[in-house]
């Protein structure tokens, strides 16, 4: 690749970018988790052993797999279940799984797979140690399971339209880190390379999790007639991932974490001025950008939801794509500054769901403008968390009017504007979105209305005569959350939603679209408004193949024969 002649590109404006609807537009790209994960797999030569898999007839049993690094090494230790198809179920409620998982930290003695097996199966019954760095769970796809396993036992692969059409065996429907059951807390992990990025042991669980399942699912067919079971295809193989189930529980994440967010939202929104500061666009990204677009346009096309505010968004996007094929076909790449040209045109001409799918899109022909990015997504957050209390009230009140205008535009005192309130349920410690008029869910309210919050803050500010924060603070102890975070929101312009999250109008969806696009996740399917399905690691190479498998070129299927 030429070397590139770059200009000052302005990154979005936060009043742009950071709105409920865009962010429920997001696409997994070159900076989501699961692709930082395997770059730095593949570029430091891990290795990775299958050290026990003993499941019998029944696919009942332990595996482990070991992931061993140039200075660590990690286990997942899987437990197979026989579960009756009527206790299947993907309610966080559940009391029994297909399968179970914990992410071991190096390699489990014996004793450790004993300890582990009266605890893992059980999930929030048991208990872990600081050892164990995930806990999580799946069940099977009663679609394709049995399918599949029928098909290999009788020596045939299976159809890949019916593959296509689920795209998993089995789908987690928990994955838990930092701490929670009693495994090890973020702050014991944080440090190690290999962990610098966010969620990056979550997104080993799942990957080992992926070769795990795929193993076990041709073992049940060797099972079932040993003379005529063959394998799956490696090609067909890799078009399975992970399936993912996902509610309630992830959506106040973004909310409760303003710094980290900030952090993934900037290192997106510099790669994208870095890309559209490139001055010529030679061959070679062009090409690459018409490979990427064109597999776009392919995997747009086989995404499946039933929900019909996905299907609208699908359509759309599928429209976008066959617009966006059209006018660079045209010779719009050619021209000088084009990709800061080609944004323009789009700002114009696609949806939302376009122009989201067109950032991760640009990003593909320039890995050297983009992966180092990944190095500045992790966040300190206690670090910046302390209130200025010398911050004069006259800079607070500026800086309240500059980044929450929209929330003190807002009538709050209109029912449709506090409509719904955050709770944590007490049976399961999980977030939940009821509704305000429902009942008396007040005093169990979690602080997860900043907007609302901060125009409050603010009404009582303009009417106080105190000269400091501090003093302001004496007399309206209440509004520390909200001071807080106004003064966090000036330091990191992307650290706030900016939009009320507790309208009537409100879709939780699109908080889990935008965390989940960041781990990587493909083909979201909403179930409801409040929880969704998805895809982690289809197309992805396996442990095996990795060191063999093209850079980084998964995320999106290879083009059908009828596509190339």
């Amino acid at each position: 690749m030429e070397e590139l002649q770059l200009r000052k590109v302005n990154t979005r404006d936060p009043n742009v970018v950071m709105r409920l609807a865009r962010l429920g537009s997001f696409h997994q790209s070159r900076l989501s988790f699961m692709r930082i994960l395997l770059r730095r797999l593949k570029a430091e030569n891990w290795r990775f052993e299958r050290t026990k898999f003993e499941i019998d007839a029944r696919g009942v049993g332990v595996a482990v797999y070991t992931a061993i690094g140039p200075k660590r090494s990690y286990s997942l230790i899987a437990f197979a279940h026989d579960l009756p198809p009527q206790e299947r179920s993907d309610r966080v409620i559940a009391t029994a799984w297909d399968a179970t998982f914990t992410l071991f930290d190096g390699v489990p003695e014996v004793s450790d797979i004993e300890r582990l097996s009266k605890n893992i199966p059980v999930q929030e019954a048991g208990r872990v140690t600081q050892s164990e760095l995930s806990v999580s769970r799946a069940n099977r796809s009663a679609r394709l399971w049995y399918y599949v396993v029928d098909c290999l036992s009788k020596g045939r692969q299976p159809s890949l339209q019916k593959v296509q059409d689920v795209g998993y065996l089995m789908r987690t429907t928990a994955v838990y880190g930092s701490g929670k059951l009693g495994a090890a807390d973020r702050e014991w992990t944080c440090g190690r390379e290999e962990f610098l990025a966010p969620f990056q042991i979550e997104m080993l669980t799942v990957y080992l999790i992926r070769t795990f399942v795929m193993d076990l699912v041709e073992h049940m067919a060797q099972v079932r007639s040993p003379k005529t079971a063959v394998t799956l295809d490696a090609g067909l193989r890799r078009r399975f991932g992970i399936g993912n189930s996902t509610g309630l529980g992830m959506a106040p994440f973004l909310i409760n974490h303003p710094i980290l967010l900030n952090n993934w939202i900037a290192a997106r929104e510099e790669a994208l001025a870095r890309v559209r500061s490139v001055h010529r666009a030679d061959d070679e990204a062009q090409s690459v950008f018409h490979l990427s677009l064109r597999r776009a346009q392919q995997n747009a096309a086989c995404w499946r939801s039933d929900h019909v505010i996905q299907k609208n968004k699908v359509a759309t996007l599928i429209r976008d794509l066959d617009v966006l094929s059209e006018y660079v076909q045209g010779g719009a790449l050619d021209r000088d500054d084009p990709w800061d040209c080609l944004w323009s045109w789009a700002e114009s001409s696609l949806s939302v769901e376009g122009q989201e799918q067109l950032v991760s899109l640009l990003f593909e022909p320039y890995p050297q403008l983009v992966d180092e990015l990944s190095d500045c997504m992790a966040a300190d957050e206690t670090a910046n968390m302390r209130i200025d209390g010398a911050m004069s009230a006259g800079r607070l009140a500026a800086i309240t009017r500059e980044i929450y205008d929209w929330a003190l535009e807002i009538n709050w005192d209109s029912p449709d504007a506090q409509a719904r309130v955050w709770y944590v349920s007490e049976e399961k410690l999980e977030p939940r979105l009821g509704e305000r008029s429902d009942g008396d869910l007040n005093d169990y309210e979690q602080p997860l209305g900043p907007g609302r919050d901060v125009a409050r803050m603010y009404a009582d500010l303009a009417s106080c005569k105190a000269e400091t924060v501090a003093a302001f603070l004496m007399l309206y102890p209440q509004h520390r959350h909200a001071v807080r975070r106004t003064q966090v929101a000036a330091r990191f312009p992307y650290a706030e939603i900016r939009d009320n999250t507790i309208a009537s109008d409100m879709l939780p969806i699109d908080l889990l679209r935008a965390k989940l696009s960041y781990f990587g996740a493909g083909h979201f399917d909403p179930r409801s408004d409040r929880w969704v399905r998805v895809n982690m690691f289809q197309n992805a190479p396996f442990p095996n193949e990795l060191a063999q498998a093209l850079f980084d070129d998964w995320a999106v299927p290879e083009l059908d024969e009828t596509n190339r």
